[in-house]
């Protein structure tokens, strides 16, 4: 049955909107472990408007949840691994942790992949979303933008960088490899962590090191100027965020 709107109604609903009283549909996104293990994801939002997940959930193989995000959200989504956490949400993580809470009130230790989005206005203005290693690599992590408009291009690291991660680079957990450093983390030096005398696009270039995750991961931020093929963009798109994709 069609529903019918007066023009007073059609007129304050539009006014409404123009005053933002009314807002436009959220931006969904969807999450999916792919890993043969449990992951802990953890959400933390930069300007304070939303918070996904109350800050932290669990993830096992297979499960799939899906989060509304409101217009203008900007934040970052990464994975928690090697987790325990107790009745009242307190614990501790391998790699990823939040200062031992289940719902993280911050961002996750370094070594870790982080996808980060800043959510357009509304459906005709830009996202803007990359995968990040700067703060090195923990698990791969891949986005995919679903049904926008514009290049929305697939940003990720496919390859586990956790096989072929540099001894110096190397964080280890029960012998094993569980995390991939940055060299910035590894030697703090002002060439690898761009700052200093280092510290502009044109003093700071990629390192052996960076160019080691980029070759390994080509969509993936590999150090802080690595902008160019690195940030994608789209419009008025619901995005696909997979742990361990293949």
């Amino acid at each position: 049955m069609a529903i019918i709107i007066s023009s007073s109604s059609l007129n304050l609903l539009l006014l409404l909107f123009s005053l933002g009283i009314v807002a436009s549909s959220a931006t969904v996104f969807t999450l999916q472990n792919h890993c043969a293990y449990t992951v802990w994801p953890g959400t933390f939002c930069g300007n304070g408007i939303a918070t996904l997940g109350d800050g932290g959930l669990s993830m096992a193989p297979g499960a799939s949840v899906t989060f509304p995000v409101p217009p203008t959200w900007s934040g970052r989504i990464w994975a928690r691994t090697g987790c325990n956490f107790d009745a009242s949400g307190n614990g501790k993580c391998v790699t990823g942790d939040c200062s031992g809470f289940l719902k993280c009130p911050g961002g996750g230790e370094p070594p870790v992949s982080l996808v980060e989005f800043t959510i357009g206005r509304d459906a005709s203005d830009k996202d803007f979303y990359d995968v990040s290693l700067v703060d090195g690599y923990n698990v791969g992590v891949g986005v995919k933008a679903v049904g926008g408009t514009g290049d929305c291009q697939y940003a990720g690291c496919v390859t586990d960088l956790n096989l072929n991660c540099p001894v110096d680079l190397q964080v280890k957990d029960s012998g094993s490899v569980v995390a991939c450093k940055s060299a910035c983390a590894a030697f703090n030096t002002p060439q690898f962590c761009c700052t200093g005398d280092h510290s502009t696009p044109e003093t700071c270039s990629p390192t052996n090191y960076s160019q080691m995750f980029k070759d390994a991961c080509p969509t993936a931020y590999s150090y802080a100027y690595d902008d160019a093929s690195s940030t994608c963009t789209c419009s008025g798109s619901d995005y696909l965020i997979t742990f361990c994709p293949n």
